[in-house]
């Protein structure tokens, strides 16, 4: 698999609006932010900040109530193949062979059967699961099914690559071997990555750059840098580095929590961030 074409984001003032009639409210508040072509973005904050909302508005699904949000210049306005998008449950043909799931876009194009089998079993290399092809998606482990999730979108070949907690149903094993083969998929194929999270360690170990959410209406709060070299791996999420960028991130996080909901106790804090940590 060849390395992608990446896209260049660009959000300009960008408010989204939820809701009818008296249930309306604003859910996203006039954020800014770019986003270069080829980096790896984390989306980070409680659940309920809009980072999902973000990243439906991305992918095209949700309209905008003021604001831009642009791909290499051009306005999104609606769904496209050049946004491919990863839930946190896969939505896999349960009736279709692994490398039919992943082949879909293609037989969709109307690309021939041979091509596409083809095409789809160098992502599925790609993805660690050669000698599945044939097996059905109940088959498969959770962490596998979203490796069968992610080949599929990959296979339009996606100028950004828009993931929605999509190692949030896993089990903390199963996740860290997941992030580490997202990061080495990414590193072959070089598409641009926008990946929602609530967990800290995730979004440090992942991301070149983590953007901080606030209490809705959600809100870039702050943007932090991560500083390690590619490839990670145990050296950097043990080290003195990844531990203060941790207790920075989750500091922002609880002051923002006491914005949106008063003080608490030092066990509701600890009860709310237990997430926060793999």
């Amino acid at each position: 698999m060849s390395e992608m074409q990446s896209g260049h984001i660009e959000a300009r003032e960008v408010s989204i609006d939820l809701g009818n009639g008296k249930e309306n409210f604003r859910a996203i508040d006039r954020v800014s932010f770019n986003i270069a072509s080829g980096e790896f973005i984390c989306l980070l904050g409680p659940s309920g900040c809009g980072k999902s909302t973000l990243l439906g508005a991305l992918a095209g699904h949700i309209p905008l109530a003021e604001g831009c949000l642009t791909l290499d210049g051009k306005a999104i306005i609606g769904p496209s193949s050049e946004r491919g998008l990863v839930f946190q449950q896969h939505t896999l043909f349960p009736w279709k062979k692994v490398v039919d799931n992943v082949a879909f876009g293609l037989k969709m194009k109307g690309i021939a059967t041979r091509e596409r089998h083809a095409r789809a079993n160098e992502l599925l290399k790609l993805v660690g699961l050669s000698g599945f092809e044939n097996k059905y998606p109940v088959q498969l482990s959770g962490g596998m099914q979203q490796r069968v999730e992610i080949a599929r979108v990959l296979i339009n070949q996606p100028r950004v690559l828009l993931m929605d907690e999509p190692f949030g149903a896993l089990d903390a094993q199963t996740r860290w071997v997941m992030q580490q083969l997202l990061l080495q998929v990414w590193a072959h194929i070089r598409t641009t990555v926008v990946f929602v999270t609530h967990d800290i360690d995730e979004a440090i170990f992942l991301a070149d750059r983590v953007l901080v959410m606030s209490h809705c209406p959600g809100r870039i709060r702050e943007e932090m840098v991560i500083p390690a070299e590619r490839a990670r791996g145990e050296q950097w999420v043990t080290s003195d580095a990844f531990m203060h960028l941790k207790r920075d991130c989750l500091d922002l996080m609880r002051e923002e929590h006491r914005l949106g909901h008063g003080a608490e106790t030092a066990s509701e804090l600890a009860q709310q961030f237990a997430g926060a940590f793999i």
